[in-house]
């Protein structure tokens, strides 16, 4: 009987072992699946927000993006960002995980890894597509779409997810909030600047004109598809679903999608308080503002902190709208540099005042925030730096914005060849 419970114990740990890898690999590829999903929720709040004109546009930005994405990630992208790091944590190795093909597992296996971390990639890119809907040549952002995920998501991404120098300084961004929405954003910003208003934006006394999106039912589908999607998003950051990681799981879920709520009632009332009546497309954008700003510290701030985040980001959001629109003379037509750059931004420092562990509300003094401000600075420098140097090439080389008709008219007949209705 001795020997038959000695021989039977290892196997049944055996056992538990590839069960516990099974279910977490399943977790994660749901969480993929989830995340790939934000994709068209992406498309449809770009859509709505912009004219009836550039539909077919928007939308084949968003589908290529990802497939690019998917493509060059694999390639190579993947292996800077979670290569061995070089040159003391700048970057990984861009050969290591060349064309990425193993069947290894850890807690799951590495073919599911690298389909989590190209949603990513894609998330990053296609936020760069509203700041610049409308005027943006396709073919200039295809070979955008190529960049953001070869060289500039990576390289930062390495410096915390890849173990890279901002990982080793303590940084914290458990989901993203700096390292993809507002990598996208400052990209986006970037390019925004270098292209110009759309035509009619601005005024000859330089008031800026509200150039109406032709269907908010799209974009309001669009935030509803991306708020489901963020439960594949920050919960699946967790990467694992087994033991402990259940409770931590649904924590990430219940503050994310406080954070959430709290930013969309939040921008609601401020906006209902400034213009007298409350504004379907700033209330949308809240949310999201709050699903943002959530992301950093999403497993690590209590329920009534994700509250908090999301009121001060849904707060902050409006004005920043209006900042750039009307002081900066930015044209963002989705307001995706304020929901992903500055509600990332935000998000990411308040880690250092809400973290229950090391943030400054609960006794950790001011060491973790600037930290938080480190990492947001250095990613936000990269990022627009890299864009910049980017889109001035290629308005040098390729060019960047369509002709004055092309705009005028519609991109979706010009670029395509078809319209998005008939």
């Amino acid at each position: 009987m001795e020997e038959t419970i000695t021989t039977t114990a290892p196997a049944i740990a055996e056992a538990a072992i590839g069960l516990d890898i099974s279910i977490n690999n399943l977790w994660l590829l749901l969480a993929t699946f989830l995340v790939m999903f934000m994709q068209p929720g992406f498309a449809l709040v770009e859509a709505g927000f912009t004219r009836q004109k550039n539909t077919a546009n928007i939308l084949m930005k968003n589908l290529m993006d990802f497939a690019f994405g998917a493509l060059i990630y694999w390639l190579i992208g993947y292996s800077i960002m979670y290569g061995t790091s070089l040159l003391g944590g700048l970057i990984g190795n861009p050969f290591e995980k060349f064309a990425f093909d193993s069947s290894g597992f850890g807690d799951y296996a590495d073919y599911t890894d690298l389909m989590f971390q190209t949603v990513f990639a894609a998330t990053a890119a296609t936020i760069v597509s509203g700041a610049m809907a409308e005027r943006t040549k396709f073919s200039a952002y295809l070979i955008f779409s190529v960049v953001i995920t070869l060289i500039i998501y990576p390289i930062s991404g390495h410096w915390k997810w890849g173990g890279g120098w901002l990982d080793q300084l303590g940084f914290q961004d458990f989901a993203g909030s700096t390292i993809v929405h507002s990598v996208g954003a400052w990209v986006g910003l970037a390019g925004a600047l270098i292209l110009g208003p759309r035509i009619g934006k601005y005024g000859k006394d330089g008031k800026a004109k509200a150039i109406p999106g032709h269907n908010l039912t799209l974009g309001a589908l669009g935030v509803f598809i991306l708020w489901f999607g963020w439960f594949g998003f920050n919960p699946g950051s967790q990467l694992a679903a087994t033991g402990n990681n259940t409770i931590a799981i649904g924590k990430i879920a219940l503050t994310t999608n406080l954070a959430a709520a709290a930013g969309a009632i939040t921008a609601m009332l401020i906006t209902w308080a400034r213009y007298k009546r409350p504004t379907l497309s700033l209330s949308l954008n809240g949310a999201l503002a709050g699903l943002v700003a959530i992301t950093a510290g999403c497993d690590a701030v209590s329920p009534g902190g994700a509250v908090l985040i999301g009121i001060i980001a849904g707060a902050i959001l409006p004005f920043s709208v209006e900042l750039f629109d009307q002081y900066f003379k930015v044209d963002d037509p989705v307001g995706a540099i304020s929901v992903h750059g500055v509600s990332g931004a935000l998000g990411t420092l308040l880690v250092g005042v809400f973290s229950l562990t090391d943030g400054l509300f609960y006794g950790g003094g001011f060491k973790l925030l600037g930290i938080q401000a480190v990492g947001v600075l250095s990613v936000g420098i990269w990022a627009f730096g890299m864009g910049y140097i980017l889109f001035k090439v290629l308005k040098a080389t390729n060019g960047l914005r369509v002709e004055r008709i092309i705009e005028e008219e519609g991109l979706d007949v010009y670029e395509h060849g078809e319209n998005a209705y008939n």
